[in-house]
């Protein structure tokens, strides 16, 4: 009996459902691409269409979040400390309820970016998913990590990618303030309640990029404890 208890705390591998995971929450963030493509087009029911599946994989994302909880071996011979995993997950998972929240509140209102902020606005967008797709590089490299021993070439290459997170993130910090900037100099020729909107969504949108960066720190503190 405690022999087969042993085999079946090694018969499931805790990374593989992680990656799962990151996979789905990248599918919820890369949406918000054509979503606010529908938007600017005011077509409103095609945006609804691409929010609704925006709510399906953070939905798909949540449940797996809660499967991994409850089936993630807490046992002697986790490769890696299960409290680390769950704080990993937690973090991943927020960056896809950040893409529902933002993609509900722009469609909740029919909130349209000011044609000025258009292209810097996109551009803004794309590059906090990227943030989201780099963090979700990073965790599928924990295979690998692990069958090395977390030692070597790999940690080195992961490393590479939480820097290269870090630098997205920097980069989204500083395209916030330019937008903050811009929508500053013509507020006062729009509604004032769409204003207000308009900087919590700025805001929203740059929090993917801050999820993202702590996805990647928790990576980083997983590293330093082998």
């Amino acid at each position: 009996m405690a022999r087969n208890s042993i085999l079946g705390v090694f018969a499931k591998s805790p990374i593989k459902p992680l990656e799962k995971h990151i996979r789905l929450v990248t599918k919820c963030c890369n949406q918000l691409t054509p979503f606010f493509a529908a938007c600017a087009e005011q077509d409103w029911s095609k945006a609804g269409k691409l929010r609704s599946k925006i709510s399906k994989y953070e939905r798909d994302a949540d449940k797996l979040k809660r499967e991994i909880r409850l089936e993630l071996p807490g046992g002697l011979f986790m490769p890696v400390d299960r409290a680390d995993l769950l704080e990993l997950l937690s973090q991943q998972d927020k960056i896809a309820n950040k893409a529902k929240d933002i993609a509900g509140r722009i469609l909740g209102r029919k909130l349209i970016i000011p044609e000025t902020l258009q292209d810097s606005f996109v551009a803004y967008v794309a590059r906090n998913i990227e943030a989201a797709e780099k963090a979700a590089d990073a965790i599928n490299e924990l295979d690998d990590l692990l069958e090395t021993g977390f030692r070597g070439r790999e940690v080195a290459l992961v490393e590479k990618m939480i820097n290269q997170l870090d630098e997205i993130e920097d980069d989204t910090d500083g395209m916030q303030i330019k937008l903050r900037s811009d929508l500053l100099a013509i507020e006062n020729d729009l509604n004032p309640i769409d204003v207000m909107f308009l900087y919590q969504i700025i805001e929203w949108i740059g929090d993917l990029a801050d999820l993202a960066e702590r996805v990647g720190a928790r990576l980083e503190i997983l590293l330093a404890r082998k």
